[in-house]
């Protein structure tokens, strides 16, 4: 495309890429001045929309979104259950702790393992598949685990749950991603969040209703007949829009409009990643301990058992509560939820400081500060990461499933050696070292993505052509 420029006396001719390729004097003419520099062309060819054409507002969609956390509640529900029925009931297997350790452990370490494939296998298989597969998998371990007896029949059965667990989180992401109106992604990553949360109400219920009075069996048989319950909320997540959407056409998906944080170079995304991922890892170590081990740490602090389980249900009505509404807080300003996680990682690092004090009012005040940060972030570390990737959604969930697993593989286990030689207080105050490092790798991450975006908007600066420099330079 030619375009020719009148300035004064002279008329420049450019081609579209900013060159000039010929000056002519001309007389003056009464035309209007323009002014004595050009104005950059832009690069694309291809005009935007007028203000009038702007597609409407996306709506959101939360069908499916509360499918997927019926199903999570239940896939996460065989983790732990078995540590539940540890307690004395009529019937429950006889192991030592260290077994029933190490078989959750199993769950949390496949979970985390089977993350990276779960990237690979949602987003080329229906929604509605992967959650109906997924429960159907909780309900045939949790009725194996009523007949099983063994530490190996344990650790293979919870291996397999871990392994329909990786799923979960990526399937989310997908959801969140196709469904939810971008400005809600914090709060959907929050109400997500909020089904791990609500995790242990299951278990403890079915402890105290089924368990106690009739035993490990029942308590699992029932447990079982639940989990086909959610097949029900599976068949009900039917997609939100119809058409050839990537989501159920088995491509990954690009939410329209999406708001995704400033894009620097593709190595240093996944360096970022992967920062995030082991963030999440360390500080689930110290959280999950919190969480694991609520009761123990309570009755050590000076309460009653009794009392101490009454604290843990007000605490995990607390961790939804937080989730939520830091989700939707976050939504109104996306670009500072990196440091919102860092600020709430910090404070479950501050919350198990204090409970290492070891009277019962450290213990309350630790505990609020451990729940409302520790307990919190899960979500909003997901909508970040889910900003930094977008159309990547599975990968997002993934990475982040990885890292959340892995430390909780490694916090009951760890734990249980470790306060049996040290003390729980001692060991407490370790684990606090566990999201205290989480914010310090964290912030590394955020401080990597504001440089890379830095340096990568400086190398995208339009520059002035050569010749309307040198021309510039002419004329001065």
């Amino acid at each position: 495309m030619w375009a020719s420029i009148t300035l004064g006396y002279q008329k420049r001719t450019w081609t579209g890429n900013g060159a000039r390729i010929q000056d002519r004097h001309m007389d003056h003419s009464p035309q209007r001045e323009l002014p004595s520099a050009p104005l950059p062309l832009k690069k694309s060819a291809v005009p935007g929309p007028p203000p009038s054409a702007a597609a409407p507002a996306r709506r959101s969609h939360w069908g499916r979104l509360v499918a997927t956390v019926v199903v999570t509640v239940g896939a996460v529900t065989p983790g732990l259950m078995v540590p539940a029925l540890a307690a004395p009931v009529p019937g429950a297997p006889h192991l030592s702790g260290t077994a029933f350790g190490a078989a959750v452990t199993c769950f949390f370490a496949c979970t985390a393992a089977g993350a990276p494939a779960a990237r690979r296998i949602v987003p080329r298989l229906p929604v509605r598949a992967v959650l109906a597969t997924v429960a159907l998998l909780t309900a045939a371990v949790l009725a194996g685990l009523a007949v099983a007896g063994q530490e190996w029949q344990l650790c293979l059965l919870l291996a397999l749950a871990g392994l329909g667990n990786a799923f979960t989180q990526p399937v989310a992401a997908r959801v969140i991603a196709a469904d939810i109106a971008p400005g809600r992604h914090s709060f959907a990553g929050g109400l997500f969040g909020a089904s791990l949360g609500a995790g242990p109400f299951l278990p403890g219920l079915l402890v105290t209703l089924v368990g106690a009075p009739y035993g490990w069996r029942p308590a699992l048989w029932t447990a079982a007949g639940l989990a086909l319950l959610t097949l029900i909320a599976a068949a009900l997540a039917r997609p939100a829009r119809s058409g050839p959407a990537a989501a159920e056409a088995g491509r990954p998906e690009v939410a329209a409009g999406s708001p995704a944080v400033a894009a620097p170079a593709p190595r240093t995304v996944g360096r970022i990643v992967v920062a995030w991922s082991a963030a999440a890892a360390l500080a689930t170590i110290g959280n999950n301990v919190g969480a694991a081990y609520f009761i123990q740490i309570g009755a050590a602090s000076g309460f009653s058992a009794a009392t101490a389980g009454t604290l843990q249900m007000l605490a995990s009505v607390l961790g939804i509560v937080v989730r939520l509404a830091s989700g939707g807080l976050a939504d109104r300003a996306p670009h500072r939820i990196p440091w919102t996680v860092a600020g709430m990682m910090l404070t479950g690092a501050v919350g198990l400081g204090v409970i290492v004090v070891g009277t019962p009012a450290a213990f309350v005040a630790g505990a609020v500060l451990a729940v409302a940060g520790g307990w919190g972030w899960t979500g909003l570390l997901l909508a970040a990461t889910m900003r930094l990737l977008p159309g990547e959604s599975a990968r997002a969930g993934a990475a982040m499933q990885g890292g959340l697993f892995a430390g909780a593989a490694v916090g009951p286990l760890s734990f249980g050696v470790l306060s049996g030689h040290l003390g729980i207080s001692v060991t407490v105050g370790i684990a606090a070292v566990g999201p205290l490092l989480g914010t310090l790798l964290l912030v590394t991450g955020i401080r990597a993505l504001a440089k890379g975006a830095a340096g990568r908007a400086a190398a995208d600066a339009p520059q002035a052509p050569a010749a309307v420099r040198a021309d510039g330079d002419r004329r001065r």
